[in-house]
């Protein structure tokens, strides 16, 4: 008796509908869509400047960024200004600002890709799991989700590192811990939803396991959301990061931070002001071009917006 092959109109059904992420034109939609938004171009472009400052700092930072230069403070004991061997003036300790500037990027940067892809990871699981199983399981993730979630994050972190002890690693850590509960709900939703369509009924009527269902017909639809949020998380990270470090109970000294470079630097505000201006301008392009970035990515990547996507 000979089986039916598997190739039928059902099955096909059961195939993914393409997404904005995994179309294969999605590139080329992407740089046309930038070519139109300036504010978006501008901001993916310094996003691409800080990664390869971030890189590349110990090829482009002028000095290294805990040398003490005794030449660094005036005949006072004050910091030097901007110009000559320092382009951004020194510190309090006689350290090259523009140094511990590019180094900060690193920090910056580092922690909130890593943290926030740990967020994402953790968040995609529980939500995915706690979506397409239901029932029990899916009720105890939530109210784990919940108790997380009623906690003020900031607060959160602080609770965290006082236990755990400043470093990067545990600032890593505490960021990833605390911030994995909000893509957890997008993702259950979404799951939710995904998991009544046609073509996951189709799949689960031609017996195919939970887990290719999962990684064929579900997970590719929750790309566009993960990428939106990813975005969107890192300038949140890096504002955390920058926070803690401003409190003293991030990123330990000597390591350059520029939420620690701003707390340093604020009682020198009247005599070196630089020493707040360039970390400040540098954690504020750097959030609002991640913000605007995801701004950009949600229109680009919203299957009912066609204007962004022709």
């Amino acid at each position: 008796m000979s089986t039916a092959p598997m190739s039928s109109p059902l099955l096909e059904t059961a195939a993914a509908e393409p997404t904005a992420v995994t179309d294969p034109h999605f590139v080329r939609v992407a740089l046309r869509s930038l070519r139109r938004n300036k504010v978006a171009a501008l901001s993916v472009f310094v996003i691409l400047v800080l990664a390869i400052v971030a890189i590349f700092a110990p090829l482009l930072a002028p000095h290294d960024p805990l040398h003490t230069f005794p030449s660094g403070l005036s005949n006072q004991g004050a910091p030097m200004p901007p110009g000559g061997k320092f382009l951004l003036g020194t510190d309090e300790s006689g350290r090259d600002v523009l140094s511990r500037l590019i180094f900060g990027a690193r920090v910056s940067l580092l922690v909130g890709v890593i943290a926030t892809g740990l967020a994402s990871l953790i968040g995609v699981l529980v939500g995915t799991i706690a979506g397409y199983a239901g029932g029990i399981i899916e009720s105890i993730l939530m109210r784990i989700t919940d108790v997380v979630m009623s906690f003020p994050l900031l607060l959160f972190c602080i609770a965290l590192i006082a236990v755990t002890g400043p470093s990067t690693r545990n600032v890593v850590m505490v960021i990833a811990f605390g911030y994995w509960t909000y893509l957890a709900r997008i993702v259950r939703s979404l799951v939710l939803s995904l998991k009544e369509r046609e073509f996951v009924t189709a799949a689960k009527t031609l017996g195919v396991p939970d887990l290719t269902i999962l990684r064929r017909h579900i997970l590719p639809h929750l790309a566009p959301a993960i990428v939106v949020y990813t975005t969107l998380g890192i300038a949140s990270s890096i504002m955390i990061e920058a926070s803690l470090s401003y409190l003293g109970i991030g990123v330990p000294l000597p390591q350059a931070s520029w939420g620690q470079m701003i707390n340093s630097g604020q009682q020198y505000y009247q005599t070196a002001p630089w020493l707040l201006i360039a970390p400040g301008i540098c954690l504020i392009l750097t959030v609002l071009s991640f913000n605007l970035a995801g701004d950009w990515l949600t229109d680009l990547l919203d299957p009912s917006d066609e204007v962004t996507r022709r």
